[in-house]
């Protein structure tokens, strides 16, 4: 029996190396290959009959998480084991309730995605250790399920604390070049790296953000 695969990453270079490693088995066959989850609905369209998609996370248009959550709707029968780089606590929790079947590391061995893959497709749980162990804790600490990213540790330069504190005083960028000696498009800069950094996307939400984390 040929199980048939799709392989999701926005790296093609990643796409190649996974599909390298399944080239071991004869069993599997990479029958669709997508470089973000728009991208893979497309091709859904006309193959639907795949056994089980590799879906990485971080993706452009598309993430996987909201393409894991469309899958599963349309296509119920298709199982997804999510690849990803890092064993991020919140995108865990996301994907396991969008529908991931599995969460593994990217950097795994050839047996061991094997061996998931058919886990999954016999009805269990592909799951690296280390991930395994995150999703017990959020189980077990439904505090930690509410907010999952507050026990990560942000690194915020001694700048962009000091760009915050003016931020949650409800200064304009302008007003806070002047105050720090800076140019306002620094400033802009800066503002761009704390959001990336605390994963926000506005004034309040950083500031809130970073009272919660005692860096302000």
């Amino acid at each position: 029996m040929n199980l048939k695969i799709a392989i999701v990453d926005d790296n093609s270079f990643l796409i190649h190396a996974i599909k390298e490693k399944l080239s071991f088995f004869d069993d599997v066959a990479v029958k669709v290959t997508a470089m973000d989850g728009s991208e893979l609905l497309k091709k859904l369209e006309d193959y639907r009959n795949l056994d089980l998609i590799l879906m990485d996370i971080e993706m452009p248009v598309l993430d996987g998480i909201e393409t894991t959550q469309i899958v599963k709707q349309k296509y119920p029968q298709i199982k997804i084991i999510m690849l990803t780089a890092f064993d991020n606590d919140e995108n865990i929790f996301k994907a396991i309730k969008a529908g991931a079947d599995g969460y593994l590391l990217k950097e795994i061995n050839p047996e061991e995605l094997y061996n998931g893959i058919k886990e999954t497709l016999n009805g269990g749980a592909a799951m690296n250790p280390s991930i395994a162990l995150k999703t017990l804790k959020l189980l077990r600490n439904p505090i930690d399920i509410q907010n999952p990213a507050d026990h990560e540790e942000i690194l915020l330069s001694k700048r962009e604390i000091e760009v915050l504190e003016q931020l949650s005083k409800g200064l304009s960028y302008t007003a806070i070049a002047e105050n720090l000696f800076l140019s306002p498009s620094t400033v802009r800069k800066h503002i761009e790296n704390i959001y990336r950094k605390l994963q926000v996307h506005s004034k309040i939400e950083a500031v809130q953000k970073a009272k919660r984390h005692n860096i302000i």
